[in-house]
C-alpha cells in the first residue's frame, strides 16, 4: 500500500514537472535569453545563470523605436476589442438564452459552424470590402475583426449563465418597474460577472498575440506589436535576436500579468459556466 502510495505522488510530481517545463519552459527561455549577449543566446547547453545585460533592450529602442509605438496599437485594439466583444457576447448570450423562437437557436449554431472554419478562410475575402470603405491599416478594422471572432464563442458562454439566472428575478424587477435595461444592469449582469471576466481574459490574450489578421489588414499606422517582431525577423541586415527577444518580453510581460491577476476568475468562470450549460 505504501509503495503504491510512493508511485503514484511520484508520478504526480514528474507530471507536474513536465506540464511546467512544457508551459513554462519557452517563456523562461525567452525572458532569460533577452537579457544575454546576443553570442550567448544559442550557446549549448542553455545557461541559467549569466551576468544580465540590459544591452538588448537598449538596442531594441535604438533600431526598432516602432515596435513601442506598435505596442500602443496593440493596446488600442485590445480594449477596443474586449469592450465591442463583451457588449455584443451579453446582448446575444441574453436573446439566445430567453428567446424561445426556432431562429434564434439556428442562428447560435450557425455561430458556432463559423467559428470552427479556419479564420483565414472567412476574412481574407473581407480585405476588398474593408479596403473600398477605407477601413485597411485603422484600428477599427481589427477591433472589428477581434471582437466577431470571438462574439461566437461568447455568445454561448453568456447563454450558459443566464440561463440559469431565474426567470422569476426579471419578472420581480418587472413588477417593482424595471425596464429591460435596468433589470439587464442591475439584475443579469452582476450575476454574469464571472463569466464576463473569463470571455475578457479570452478575447486580451487573442488580441493581444494575434498576428495573421494584423499583418494582412495593416501595414503602417495600426501596425500591431507582434506585426514589428515579425518583421524583426525578416530584415536584409540580418536578425538581431537580442533585441527580438528583448521585444518578445516586453510583449509577453502585460499578457501574463493579466492572466495571472485574474486566473481565479476564469477558471471559476469557466467552472460555473460549464456546470450551469
Amino acid at each position: 500500500m505504501h509503495k503504491h502510495s510512493c508511485i503514484s505522488a511520484l508520478a504526480r510530481f514528474v507530471a507536474l514537472v513536465a506540464v511546467l517545463a512544457w508551459s513554462v519552459g519557452p517563456i523562461a527561455v525567452v525572458a532569460l535569453s533577452s537579457f544575454k549577449e546576443p553570442k550567448d543566446i544559442f550557446e549549448i547547453p542553455f545557461r541559467l545563470f549569466f551576468v544580465p545585460t540590459f544591452d538588448n533592450y537598449r538596442m531594441l529602442a535604438r533600431f526598432n523605436p516602432e515596435f513601442f509605438t506598435g505596442l500602443v496599437n496593440s493596446l488600442i485594439v485590445t480594449v477596443f476589442a474586449v469592450l465591442a466583444t463583451l457588449l455584443a457576447s451579453f446582448g446575444a448570450g441574453y436573446v439566445f438564452a430567453r428567446a424561445k423562437a426556432a431562429g434564434y437557436k439556428a442562428s447560435a449554431l450557425f455561430m458556432i459552424v463559423v467559428r470552427m472554419l479556419p479564420p483565414i478562410v472567412v476574412t481574407v475575402p473581407l480585405f476588398p470590402v474593408f479596403n473600398r470603405l477605407a477601413l485597411n491599416d485603422t484600428h477599427l478594422v481589427l477591433v472589428l475583426l477581434y471582437a466577431a471572432f470571438y462574439v461566437s464563442l461568447g455568445a454561448w458562454m453568456m447563454r450558459s449563465f443566464v440561463a440559469q439566472i431565474p426567470i422569476e428575478l426579471e419578472e420581480a424587477a418587472a413588477i417593482d418597474g424595471a425596464t429591460l435595461w435596468q433589470t439587464l444592469r442591475i439584475v443579469i449582469l452582476p450575476l454574469c460577472a464571472q463569466g464576463l471576466v473569463a470571455l475578457t481574459l479570452f478575447v486580451v490574450v487573442f488580441a493581444w498575440n494575434e498576428y495573421v489578421f494584423a499583418m494582412i489588414f495593416t501595414t503602417t499606422e495600426a501596425r500591431t506589436a507582434p506585426v514589428v517582431i515579425g518583421e524583426m525577423l525578416s530584415t536584409a541586415e540580418g536578425v538581431k535576436w537580442g533585441a527580438v527577444f528583448a521585444a518578445a518580453t516586453i510583449q509577453l510581460v502585460p499578457v501574463v500579468v493579466v492572466v495571472l491577476a485574474l486566473q481565479r476568475f476564469l477558471i471559476a468562470g469557466l467552472t460555473a459556466g460549464s456546470v450551469k450549460s
